[in-house]
């Protein structure tokens, strides 16, 4: 049976009308941050913001050559990593910091690149894990999670990656540091990853291999992209998922310095093609296999995935306070899980 040109064309509209009204609904409730507590003060400040500038700019800096996997520069910056998780005296699991692991990656843009293969093996990739015992309920684990590797080196060219993801794994450090001195009821992991930006290898690799029991996992709360936002929004995902995680979030949010949101986390039929963040980093590889996580994120910015993501374009403020949110809501989130 054909469809006439008049009913197409209704199906057509309603369609269109449909998605421009769910993305007004969406960009509404986007909108709207969780609401800071005025009465209540922001805690004086626990993270190393100078230790996090640092490694930060070492890590985006040039020696690094853009941190791609199995590459020098990729390989330098598992080593800063574990040496640091060494310092502060985190535990690791029987196979020590660095994890090795191995995959074949097949590009489509070899497709109309030369030069470039469909098919690449990656045989040196190494997430670095460690991890501090919870003093409650050690056998229960969440994983705080953030990933190392970036784009390396395009056309000579060095892709620093100081927001993508030097943030992240910065905070991690500096995260990593606190909680060593102050131990939370439930053992916390700290996971760096490499292969991100290859399909999300690392953290796939760590999930199909837990160094301890599926059924011990409790939460994930990943950190990608939190030195910079264009408009002073930190968004975290996962909640639709996981609607208990709202309340510990929230409390979280009463203290922050910057304005918390919480989304992207909805199918782009429902919103209008507004961003869904449920398969943009890391966590999507716990989210898969129905671990509940917590995404800390912002939304994308020019100099994203360019030669321009550098050190000096890091906004310190707006860097330190993002830490500081994801170390409250980690505090409050261990408080909440049975």
């Amino acid at each position: 049976m054909r469809i006439s040109r008049r009913l197409r064309l209704s199906i057509l509209a309603v369609v269109v009308a449909l998605l421009a009204t769910g993305r007004i609904l969406e960009v509404r409730r986007l909108a709207v941050p969780l609401a800071r507590d005025p009465g209540v003060s922001s805690p004086a400040p626990r993270l190393d913001a100078e230790r996090m500038r640092l490694d930060l700019e070492t890590l985006a800096s040039p020696r690094f050559g853009g941190r791609a996997t199995d590459t020098p520069g990729g390989g330098m910056a598992a080593q800063v990593v574990a040496s640091r998780f060494a310092d502060l005296g985190l535990a690791s699991f029987s196979s020590g910091f660095v994890h090795p692991f191995s995959f074949e990656h097949r590009s489509i843009r070899a497709l109309w690149r030369r030069n470039r293969p469909f098919t690449e093996t990656f045989s040196d990739a190494r997430n670095v894990v460690g991890w501090v015992r919870g003093n409650a309920a050690p056998d229960s684990f969440i994983v705080v999670s953030a990933h190392f590797d970036h784009l390396g080196r395009i056309r000579d060219e060095i892709y620093p990656g100081a927001d993508d993801n030097a943030s992240g794994t910065s905070a991690l450090l500096a995260i990593a540091a606190w909680v060593k001195a102050h131990p939370l009821a439930h053992s916390v992991v700290f996971a760096a990853f490499d292969a991100e930006e290859l399909g999300l290898r690392g953290s796939r690799a760590f999930v199909q291999s837990l160094p301890f029991r599926r059924d011990q996992l409790r939460l994930n709360v990943n950190v990608d992209m939190i030195g910079r936002s264009d408009d002073g929004r930190l968004f975290v995902s996962g909640v639709r998922y996981t609607p208990e995680l709202l309340a510990p979030l929230e409390a979280a949010a009463k203290t922050a310095s910057v304005p918390v949101h919480a989304g992207h986390d909805r199918p782009m039929w429902m919103t209008g093609l507004i961003d869904d963040w449920t398969a943009a980093s890391d966590h999507s590889s716990f989210h898969d296999v129905g671990v509940p996580f917590l995404y800390f994120g912002v939304e994308d910015h020019a100099d994203m995935h360019q030669p321009t993501d550098t050190a000096d374009r890091i906004d310190q403020r707006f860097f330190t306070a993002a830490a500081e949110m994801v170390l409250s809501t980690l505090i409050e989130v261990d408080k909440r899980l049975q």
